[in-house]
Parts: structure tokens; C-alpha cells; sequence
């Protein structure tokens, strides 16, 4: 299918089947701003838990940190923030649209109207969200909303480092939301106005950073391959010299072929000691480590990879959503929309299905359910045919279906049902939950 027409598919797939909803919709919406529904809650969750299973609960080295949205404005100031965070705005004269002027088509026409030579000169635009801490609104009370969790991480250095008692090289992880008023949202939830970041500063030796920037930009892009991305969407790309941010000596972009084209799931850069040096500087506090092994004190460099949880979701999605061909019951075929979701990933992770309303199939059904729940997200389904029932657990990417049928009655046993081959097989209810298990890894 056209690039185009897959976004538009996978977009109102997950309006339907309760993945993600404009926000505020019926109030018209509110442009850049999304809510995920039952289903998508549970894919993004495990898209984090996934993030977090592979940076903090498999490795010794790195830590967890959840640190507040709200800061001292001071912070935002030493991290450059308010000087240096902004984009280059235009509007144009003729519809009165604005655009980042870096964005624009070579042509010079306005996106929106067409018109051409309408725009008013760049000016610089702040991204942060500026609020009011206290009942005055004055500048006193001015405080912002976070544009990343990365500074939440480097002010807590010493506190992390003190109480973990952990020496570089060794990370602290970060999952949370951040804010940044964007010129231009857009393409669902790729750019938006609120997201949640998934990051983690990996604290070094000075003469370390190399070495570790070239392990975390292969770690990170392995992470999306091994969760089911295939290698042909994905990229590595090094930053060139000029698009270096300030504080990096080097940044590579994982990448990942959108609909639209190549566009950034994750970003991993050695920020050298930059962040520590500013916020010593500004706060008067003395960030430095001392390694007593060999008697020296010394401003950690920080390699950070950066992901967005959301783009990574629909990066998920994108590279799951399937459409293909399969007999029917009637000897012909028919079209099967199938999500083929890595099953860490899948919002369900089995299908409890009687195969009917039958009042002696119900019950064993809620005994198969209460068996599963404990262990895995399930979903009981026992209203249509089992054909239809099938379709709709392939559309949303569960993995596994357990079929109970009238045999079951008398042998005890379920038929288990797999989304990608659909292949089935009998097993018996007392090994049922370690056979799913073996097959969910």
C-alpha cells in the first residue's frame, strides 16, 4: 500500500479500536494534543516498561530517577533554555498561518495557501511553556514547564551518586512527560506539544566518552530491532558538524522511515561536561566526582540517549500493521488486517474465547480467565462468530487466542490459536498457562 494510505489506515485503526483519540473531542479538539484509549494506554506502557526492562532492571549499572516537571527557573537558565531554546518563526501575510521558517519548501509557497513570497521576516520563537508558581502572577513567580527530563537528572547527580554509592561509568534513567510549544505539530503524535521522553545520562570518565558514545548508539539501535522493527526501517545517522547542538561533541539520530519520511525515534549524544559544568557554575554546588582509586576529581561526561516514547509507539504500530490475504470458510479469501506486534509490546496478551454463549462454555471460560489474569493482560470475547472474534484480536496485535469449545467439556483441553501463522493446537488446561508463558518470551 502508498505511504500515505498506511498512516491514514494505522490513524483511524487507532481511533476505532480504542488506541489513541484526539483530545478534547467533542469540543472540537485541541490541535497537537492526543489521548491514548484502553488499548493504546497498554501498548505505550509496555513500549516504557520495555525501555525500562532493558536500561535499569537487566543492567547494574544504571539507576532510576523520577524528578519533578516543575524546577527553579535557575535551571533553565544555566542549561541555556531560555537564551537558546528557540525556532525560527514566520507568519504568512495572506492566511496568517505560522511556520518555522527551517521547514519551509524550497519553493517558497505557504503549506497552507499556496501564495508565494507572503512571509513576514523569521524571528526567534522561546519553546518552553511559561506558568506562574503562587497566587501573584508577576516575573517573581515565573517558572516553566519542563522541555526535557534531562535536567531533572543532572541536578540530582550528587544526590544519586551519594546515596547509590555508584562510580562512573553508571547511568540514571528517566521516564516522564515534557512540554514544548511547538510552531508546527503535527503527523499524529510524532510532534506534539506534550510528550514523555524516555532518557537516560550515562555518566563517564572524560577519556571514556568516545568509547561509550559508540556503545550506546549500536545498544540503542539494537533495542528497536530485537522488539520487532525491522532493519530496512531503521537508521543510524551521525550528525553533521553544523547540526551539532552547542553542548555535543558528537549526536547520532536512530531513525526510523515514517510514512513521510525519515524522521528521529531517538537521539544519542555525548554532551561532554557541559550540563554538570553550568549547573556547579550557577549554583554555586561543587558537581564533581572524586575517584579515589586514582586520587583525581573530575566533571563526569555524559553520553544521553533521548527517546520519545510516543514516536516510538507509532513507530511500533507503523512497522506492525500488516494487510494480506487468507481463505475463508467458503473456499475464497478475504482481507486480514493483523498488528504483528513483538509480544512484550502487545496490549493483550491472550484472547479467552468460548466459542459461544453457551451456558455450560461461560464458565470454564471465567475459570481459564481467572487462571491467566494474574499473570498477563487477557480480554474475554464471546460475542460473534469466532471468525470475527479472531479478526478483531489480529487487529489490535494480541498475540495468542485460547479457543473453548464443547470438547473442552470432556477432555479438559483448549485449543490454542497463534495471530501470525494461525496455526492451532490442543492443550490441556492444566499446562495452559506455562505453555503461553513459553510462547510469550
Amino acid at each position: 500500500m502508498a505511504k500515505n494510505d498506511l498512516m491514514d489506515r494505522v490513524v483511524n485503526l487507532a481511533k476505532r479500536r480504542g488506541l489513541v483519540f484526539p483530545s478534547s473531542e467533542i469540543y472540537g479538539g485541541f490541535r497537537s494534543t492526543w489521548d491514548y484509549g484502553p488499548l493504546g494506554v497498554l501498548l505505550k506502557r509496555n513500549v516504557k516498561e520495555a525501555w525500562w526492562r532493558s536500561m535499569v532492571q537487566l543492567r547494574d549499572d544504571i539507576v532510576g530517577l523520577d524528578a519533578a516537571i516543575l524546577m527553579a527557573p535557575k535551571v533553565w537558565e544555566a542549561s541555556g533554555h531560555i537564551a537558546t531554546f528557540t525556532d525560527p518563526l514566520v507568519d504568512c501575510r495572506n492566511c496568517q498561518e505560522r511556520f518555522r521558517a527551517d521547514q519551509l519548501p524550497e519553493s517558497g509557497a505557504c503549506p497552507n495557501c499556496g501564495m508565494k513570497d507572503t512571509f513576514t521576516e523569521a524571528r526567534q520563537f522561546n519553546l518552553m511553556f511559561k506558568t506562574y508558581v503562587g497566587p501573584v502572577e508577576d516575573d517573581a513567580s515565573v517558572a516553566y514547564l519542563r522541555p526535557e527530563t534531562a535536567q531533572g537528572i543532572f541536578v540530582n547527580f550528587t544526590n544519586v551518586q551519594t546515596t547509590t554509592r555508584k562510580k562512573p561509568p553508571f547511568g540514571i534513567a528517566q521516564i516522564g512527560k515534557s512540554f514544548r510549544n511547538e510552531i508546527t505539530p503535527g503527523n499524529f503524535v510524532f510532534r506534539t506539544r506534550e510528550f514523555e521522553q524516555m532518557e537516560m545520562e550515562f555518566f563517564v570518565p572524560p577519556e571514556d566518552g568516545p568509547r561509550w558514545y559508540e556503545y550506546w548508539c549500536a545498544e540503542r539501535y539494537r533495542w528497536y530491532t530485537e522488539l520487532g522493527i525491522p532493519e530496512a526501517k531503521l537508521r543510524l545517522r551521525p550528525h553533521e558538524k553544523e547540526e551539532l547542538s552547542h553542548y555535543s561533541a558528537d549526536t547520532s539520530d536512530v531513525e526510523f522511515e515514517y510514512p513521510w519520511g525519515w524522521g528521529e525515534l531517538e537521539g544519542i549524544a555525548n554532551r561532554t561536561d557541559f550540563d554538570l559544568a553550568q549547573h556547579s557554575k550557577f549554583s554555586g554546588q561543587d558537581l564533581s566526582y572524586y575517584d579515589q582509586e586514582h586520587d583525581r576529581r573530575y566533571l563526569p561526561h555524559v553520553i544521553e540517549p533521548a527517546a520519545g516514547a510516543d514516536r516510538a509507539t507509532l513507530a511500533f504500530l507503523l512497522a506492525a500493521y500488516e494487510e494480506e490475504d487468507v481463505p475463508n470458510d467458503k473456499g475464497g479469501s478475504e482481507k486480514r488486517t493483523v498488528l504483528r506486534l513483538h509480544s512484550r509490546l502487545a496490549p493483550i496478551k491472550v484472547a479467552v474465547l468460548p466459542l459461544s454463549k453457551n451456558e455450560k462454555l461461560v464458565p470454564v471460560a471465567d475459570e481459564i480467565a481467572t487462571l491467566l489474569r494474574a499473570e498477563m493482560m487477557i480480554d474475554v470475547d464471546a460475542a460473534g462468530s469466532i471468525g470475527r472474534r479472531y479478526r478483531r484480536q489480529d487487529e489490535v496485535g494480541t498475540p495468542l487466542c485460547v479457543t473453548i469449545d464443547f470438547d473442552t467439556l470432556d477432555d479438559r483441553s483448549v485449543t490454542i490459536r497463534d495471530r501470525d501463522t494461525m496455526a492451532q493446537e490442543r492443550v490441556p488446561i492444566d499446562g495452559l498457562l506455562t505453555e503461553l508463558e513459553s510462547r510469550l518470551r
